[in-house]
């Protein structure tokens, strides 16, 4: 007989997850994460540009797009709320329906700079990783960085991905080409990581 009961997935040790939704709150929290300029340049293909909120409404839509897209929230203060402070987005990427029996996705995070240095991004990434294997029954997970992007490449590293490939001199940036690394973790991977830890897989909170 299972022993498996309902519980609530959205939460891991410092964090909950919820939707992004259409309030004026999120709007303006969406907004602060796209106009980070700095945080930009270390993420996205995209020609630098002043954000205006037409692009952050584009986004915001494009997150309710993806396969798993949330706000990453502190706990809330009342037990009523789903989430309390929003510190970031994660998403995860929807492929075409045609696509479905490889089971991969792609993850995608932003953190809000006051917010940033505190492991959050970190343990997004790893909930992401469970949400993945555990509750979406994905095979492979994978994420990018730009060479210059020391700090999201060693990240990635520790959280067990491992590097698959390099695309020289795909972005073009301040002056300079640099390249593109790309990242996976396969579900046996993760599950013996998880096991060698002693972790429970039951959750991840």
């Amino acid at each position: 007989m299972s022993t498996t009961r309902p519980f609530n997935p959205f939460r891991s040790e410092r964090l909950v997850y919820r939707a992004v939704n259409d309030t004026p709150e999120d709007e303006a929290f969406v907004h602060a994460i796209q106009r980070d300029a700095e945080a930009q340049s270390g993420a996205s293909y995209g020609l630098l540009r002043p954000e205006s909120t037409k692009n952050s409404e584009d986004f915001k839509e494009h997150i309710t797009k993806c396969l798993l897209g949330v706000a990453i929230c502190l706990p809330p203060t009342d037990e009523k709320e789903i989430g309390g402070e929003p510190v970031g987005i994660l998403c995860l990427k929807a492929n075409p329906p045609s696509w479905a029996p490889h089971r991969w996705t792609e993850i995608s995070i932003d953190v809000l700079r006051q917010h940033q240095g505190k492991g959050y991004g970190g343990e997004a990434i790893r909930w992401s990783l469970w949400w993945s294997f555990q509750m979406a029954g994905l095979h492979r997970v994978q994420i990018q960085a730009f060479s210059f992007n020391t700090g999201a490449r060693r990240l990635y590293e520790r959280l067990g991905f491992r590097e698959e490939g390099c695309i020289r001199e795909h972005m073009w940036f301040s002056g300079s080409w640099h390249d593109g690394h790309i990242y996976g973790l396969l579900e046996d991977e993760w599950r013996d990581e998880q096991r060698k830890a002693g972790r429970d897989l039951t959750s991840c909170a």
